[in-house]
């Protein structure tokens, strides 16, 4: 028995020392191909904060100074109920206030497609840039499904940058007000954002 347990213990710390070995030897090697690890610290990162932001969409497709222009449609959108095949692109102010003449808090910048045949549902990609206070110079990426005609749309946020690099949360759309005649809309945004 005591033979026995001295060849254990023998094979036992043959085993850990090499795997004590084998392990200090991949923590000291460099990094190999085209990814490796970074500490937050590297990036003067520290502990997430959660901020809300809350704007005013204004999308205009009426009158002489439009925000929101359609670039492109399929041959069969016009026929279609919903404008399945729709492309706009949109440069639609985001303000404090459902007023448009009211403080320009940034700008909405990008697409929305009519990608849905069965309900009006759009893909919106856009990055809301921000003009204003300690946010200026910073933006959102937005990308998501919006079914127009839901009380409350929401929308993943994938990242950004400047103040919102690393950045993910989501975005709440509620229609605040849409002219049946023209098509123009204000859209009240509640946005709840992760970052540094």
């Amino acid at each position: 028995m005591p033979k026995t347990f001295s060849k254990l213990l023998s094979s036992t710390f043959f085993f850990l020392s090499t795997l004590l070995l084998f392990s200090i030897k991949l923590a000291s090697a460099k990094p190999h191909g085209f990814s490796n690890s970074l500490s937050l610290k590297h990036f003067g990162l520290k502990r997430q904060k959660l901020s809300h932001l809350h704007f005013y969409f204004h999308d205009v497709i009426s009158g002489r100074n439009p925000t929101a222009i359609r670039v492109a449609s399929a041959a069969l959108t016009n026929k279609s109920e919903t404008g399945f095949g729709t492309v706009v692109m949109v440069d639609d102010p985001l303000t404090a206030t459902p007023d448009r003449n009211s403080k320009l808090v940034g700008k909405a910048q990008g697409i929305y497609v009519s990608a849905a045949q069965d309900v009006v549902g759009l893909l919106m990609v856009m990055n809301l840039a921000f003009v204003e206070g300690k946010y200026n110079g910073s933006a959102l990426s937005l990308l998501g499904r919006y079914t127009v005609f839901s009380t409350v749309r929401e929308m993943p946020i994938v990242g950004g940058s400047g103040l919102f690099q690393f950045s993910r949360g989501y975005a709440q759309a509620k229609t605040h007000t849409f002219n049946i005649k023209t098509g123009d809309a204000v859209v009240e945004y509640n946005v709840y954002v992760l970052h540094y």
